[in-house]
């Protein structure tokens, strides 16, 4: 490769050696009229993985850039994306995690065609569908909107990590050069890494379905962070600390959108701890009424037999994690 990358593709593995060939083999089989480059940062796998990104990085030398770390850093607490983030050399980064994978051949090229001709975009996603794991079994897309759409600052905050599948996301490393307080103190990065696109562009949606999610992975960061009560306890707690830094970042032009994801958090931290009465009443009661008769059943049944709720929990758990 002679010419400067219009696209880095940045891609994070720990422990995904039974998918990380597919993910690179559907980085490789992008059709661009652009150069890409890849480049793999793996955290000190344990598995077969630096073996398989090896095999590639020998197959493509001028195009697979790895990292190979002997001790994993994010269990020291260091931001592993950044490593990545930072070698980039292209206009746009793409971004995938190892367990992940693209489906459409021209998804590269019709993001970054899109994002050249509207200057203005800082980042466009696109659907995707949920598979579960190894099966590759639909379990659901996402796709929040019909037909193309801008979000705002708002929806992006609002529609919470769930609105945009990471490996959707292409952004402008110019318009998202530097990472904010909130971004590098967040104990998730792809969330607050949209609403950080959105502050400095536009976010843009596509609807079309160019790549797979894949949920019950086994040690996943889902897994890892969020599979005991405490785990989620802290977590909630925490992503309310981000949200009053990005409060505080934006000088609370959108205070109003924050307070209202933090009291989302502040409910679901509420039934964590088994304090039901009070998630049923007062500003939180709006909430509770929109989770829907089968999730009221849920808890209800989590207040009066926690054994039961929590043999439910576990088993949806890993149909949709």
């Amino acid at each position: 490769m002679t010419n400067k990358p219009m696209v880095s593709i940045v891609c994070t593995s720990y422990n995904h050696g039974d998918y990380i060939a597919e993910a690179i083999d559907s980085f490789l089989m992008q059709k661009t009229n652009f150069e890409f480059e890849i480049l793999i940062y793996d955290d000190a796998s344990t598995d077969q993985s630096p073996r398989v990104i090896k095999q590639y990085e020998n197959n493509y030398p001028s195009l697979i850039k790895p990292i190979y770390q002997t001790q994993n850093q994010y269990s020291k607490g260091v931001r592993v994306e950044m490593f990545n983030h930072n070698r980039a050399s292209g206009k746009y980064i793409a971004v995938c995690e190892g367990d992940d994978y693209w489906t459409d051949p021209y998804k590269l090229q019709k993001q970054v065609d899109y994002m050249e001709r509207h200057p203005a975009c800082s980042m466009t996603v696109h659907a995707a569908d949920r598979v579960l794991s190894d099966k590759k079994k639909i379990l659901s897309s996402v796709r929040p909107e019909k037909g193309n759409a801008i979000f705002s600052v708002e929806r992006v905050i609002e529609g919470g990590g769930d609105l945009i599948a990471t490996n959707s996301m292409v952004y402008s490393k110019e318009k998202v050069k530097v990472l904010a307080p909130f971004y590098l103190n967040a104990t998730v990065g792809d969330y607050p890494l949209v609403i950080l696109a959105a502050l400095h562009g536009t976010v843009d949606y596509l609807d079309d379905n160019m790549s797979a999610y894949r949920v019950g992975v086994k040690g996943s960061w889902t897994e890892r962070e969020l599979a005991t009560s405490m785990k989620r306890i802290n977590h909630y707690r925490d992503m309310e600390k981000m949200f009053d830094e990005i409060n505080e970042y934006t000088e609370y032009r959108y205070s109003s959108a924050l307070e209202k994801v933090k009291l989302g958090y502040r409910f679901s931290l509420l039934l964590e701890q088994g304090r039901f009465r009070e998630a049923k009443h007062g500003e939180y009661r709006k909430i509770y009424l929109e989770l829907g008769a089968k999730k009221r059943v849920l808890l209800e049944m989590k207040r009066y037999f926690p054994n039961v709720a929590e043999s439910i929990r576990k088993v949806r758990w890993k149909l949709i994690h």
